[in-house]
């Protein structure tokens, strides 16, 4: 019986292999390569900026296209890297076949796969990001036993010139129809498109975000992905945004992920739910539906190591002016239930042992009976965006989760730090006074870095040049009191938004 992962797959290598991508060969490459006319392969990797890069190869002949295949190639590290000098700055990027797709955007018929990189001795480079999370994933197994599953909630802005019909109610953008939404459809394409580039796409739809600056519509949406394993999540990331802004660009249109765009109106996030997973089955929740001690273990880690998990997923200025009080953006160290006032939200699990389908549709009451929903818990933290490196911040998440195994008074600190009830309600703020609040600037989150590095460090997850460049690169913004500064000018706001526009 041919597995069902592969039924309906749109991945044009899939559905031509029958095989999923992590049996992959160099031979099913070629194969795929022969049968379907390609006549480009790129290769394809995160630079230090977290943006996709391209190397473009043409077939000459078969055993060129083995050899490339095999052996990777060489390029410039020190210009893709502030951590590597110009004196050393060889680096090879081999191949991934698991990551294999056909260009959705090439002329030529191209197939493109993501790399890895390797050192000049051809070991695993140490300070890369791919190779990093790598690491935090398979340390976290080797001490716990525990799998790390992770999604991404993607949000980004598309700008479009104002139209005076069906307009958009500010700030009242979530889950909008067209008319009153015009990028639905564009979305829809976006989705199509990561689709066949191999993204396990949950679901989209527009957001809150939605108001006009200067002649131009601002329209926020987001795509959330199925949890996969954390290296597959932070691939998936990287071609999604490369993706949205190819088909942005086709069709006309602008679109960005910056953290914020004006004072007033919704910031985008980079929301990553985790799951966390033993010998294939989720160790979520106990089957009266509540979170285990696995959950509360992993949830502790990510509240102790929050103040520095800000240095890996808000990585530029316009980061600290999201993070704000009275919005849905976290600011306090703290976890809760459907509570999307908190740092780390435990969202719905459909844990309540009821049959919800069979009460829609009594017409079938055998719906949904027979249905195997353990898996569909988890929980998210709320604090990073589309600045974030997003291998290294899964990595911090990994390196969070396994230090909350580690610590001896977990429940304790989950326990502390869990509410129930809006952080931000001014009657309750005496309750909350108690909670740690995140970092308020590059700088501070630079601050908070240094103090808990030893724990990211720990057993070589990340290298102790990658924890000083970031450290290096985020107090380079001198932002330390900027929030306070011009919070509520927008002129500058406007300024430093045009800045960092296109980050990530």
């Amino acid at each position: 019986m041919e597995n069902p992962k592969l039924q309906m797959c749109p991945n044009r290598v899939v559905a031509f292999l029958r095989k999923e991508p992590r049996e992959f060969t160099k031979d099913d490459i070629i194969s795929f390569i022969q049968a379907n006319d390609i006549r480009m392969v790129n290769f394809m990797y995160p630079g230090g900026d977290g943006k996709l890069k391209t190397l473009n190869f043409v077939i000459n002949d078969l055993d060129y296209l083995s050899t490339i295949l095999s052996c990777g190639e060489r390029v410039d590290g020190s210009s893709l890297f502030d951590f590597i000098e110009a004196a050393s700055s060889d680096l090879y990027v081999v191949p991934r076949y698991s990551t294999a797709f056909v260009d959705p955007f090439a002329e030529i018929p191209t197939l493109d796969l993501l790399c890895e990189f390797y050192d000049r001795n051809g070991k695993p480079l140490a300070n890369s990001p791919e190779k990093t999370l790598k690491k935090a994933q398979q340390l976290l197994l080797e001490k716990t036993g525990i799998e790390f599953d992770a999604m991404g909630e993607l949000e980004y802005y598309v700008i479009r010139p104002a139209e005076a019909v069906y307009p958009a109610l500010d700030q009242h953008g979530y889950h909008e129809s067209m008319p009153y939404a015009k990028t639905n459809d564009f979305r829809a394409r976006c989705m199509d498109i990561v689709a066949r580039c191999g993204g396990q796409i949950k679901y989209g739809h527009s957001e809150v975000g939605n108001f006009t600056l200067d002649g131009l519509t601002y329209e926020q949406n987001e795509i959330e992905f199925l949890p996969v394993p954390c290296l597959e999540a932070a691939d998936q990331l990287l071609i999604a945004k490369w993706v949205i802004r190819n088909e942005a660009y086709r069709e006309g249109l602008d679109v960005t992920f910056a953290p914020k765009i004006t004072v007033g109106e919704a910031g985008s996030g980079l929301h990553i739910h985790m799951r966390l997973m033993k010998d294939g089955r989720s160790v979520m929740t106990r089957p009266d539906g509540s979170l285990t001690d696995e959950a509360r273990r992993g949830i502790a880690g990510l509240m102790d190591l929050a103040p520095s998990i800000t240095a890996f997923g808000n990585k530029n200025p316009t980061s600290y002016f999201r993070l704000v009080p009275h919005q849905e953006a976290p600011t306090n160290v703290c976890w809760g239930v459907s509570n999307r006032s908190a740092l780390v939200r435990v969202p719905l699990g459909w844990t309540a042992g009821v049959n919800m389908s069979a009460e829609a549709n009594p017409q079938d009451p055998l719906s949904g009976a027979d249905l195997d929903i353990s898996g569909k818990q988890t929980f998210e933290i709320r604090s990073g965006d589309g600045s974030a490196d997003v291998y290294q911040f899964i990595a911090s998440l990994c390196v969070a989760i396994r230090h909350g195994f580690e610590m001896p008074d977990a429940l304790e600190v989950a326990e502390r730090t869990f509410v129930d009830g809006n952080i931000h309600d001014e009657r309750l703020s005496e309750k909350f006074s108690r909670l740690a609040s995140l970092p308020d600037s590059c700088w501070a989150s630079a601050e908070c870095l240094e103090k808990q590095r030893t724990i990211y460090e720990e057993y070589g997850v990340f290298s102790k040049s990658m924890i000083d460049a970031i450290g290096r690169q985020l107090k380079s913004f001198g932002d330390r009191t900027l929030r306070a500064e011009i919070a509520n000018d927008k002129e500058k706001v406007g300024q430093l938004v045009a800045r960092f526009f296109q980050c990530g």
